[in-house]
């Protein structure tokens, strides 16, 4: 065989071998990763949305969001009422002053309220606040509809202070813990002008 015979066999061997070579094989020798799947590169795609942003694709990790607690109780959704059966000593009544949840909601009565003796509903306090009995520790009352809490509430007679200048009160101003709103228990008392004298001891709220 002829040399120019010759390296046309070889010319034709060296191309049929090159493209037998399988695709895998090329993309290894060229460095080049086999592509990715169709369903691979959509989950890490971001997603368009209708505004034309895109979002990122959602994490493995779920999240998750805390409840919010109930709302604490507030004079446009309380009643207040007086119950005078507590008994008195050395001069004082005790009474159980009670908040009814009149809302639609659970709500929360958690501490002291606060208190004072009034010349009526829209009047100025006369005298001292309460003062805050604290033998006891406060605790949250949860009161769900219509249910109630009490705080007990006392009262000393006026005329047991000789220094005191005595005024006709028409009731209670009370004010839910937390709250700038007001409820009036109407009950007719003897007042103290002087600030001097404290006439109330309230106690924190309890369950009903």
């Amino acid at each position: 065989m002829s040399s120019l015979a010759a390296a046309a066999a070889a010319a034709l061997l060296l191309s049929g071998c090159a493209t037998s070579q399988p695709q895998g094989a090329s993309n290894a020798a060229t460095g080049t990763p086999p592509s990715a799947s169709a369903s691979e590169s959509a989950a890490e795609t971001p997603a368009a949305t209708a505004d034309g942003t895109t979002s990122a694709p959602p994490s493995s990790a779920a999240a998750t969001t805390s409840a919010a607690g109930p709302a604490r109780c507030k004079a446009a959704h309380l009643t207040a009422s007086l119950d005078s059966r507590g008994g008195g000593a050395a001069g004082s009544v005790y009474m159980q002053l009670i908040l009814k949840n009149s809302g639609t909601e659970p709500c929360l009565l958690q501490g002291y309220p606060g208190v004072s003796l009034t010349a009526g509903a829209s009047g100025a306090p006369i005298g001292a606040a309460a003062k805050r009995d604290d033998s006891a520790p406060a605790t949250d009352v949860l009161l769900a509809p219509g249910k109630a809490g009490k705080a007990t509430l006392r009262y000393t007679q006026a005329a047991n202070y000789p220094d005191c200048t005595r005024t006709p009160a028409a009731g209670f101003r009370v004010y839910p813990p937390e709250d700038t709103a007001s409820l009036f228990v109407p009950a007719a008392k003897d007042a103290c002008r002087e600030s001097a004298v404290n006439l109330l001891i309230i106690g924190a709220f309890t369950a009903l």
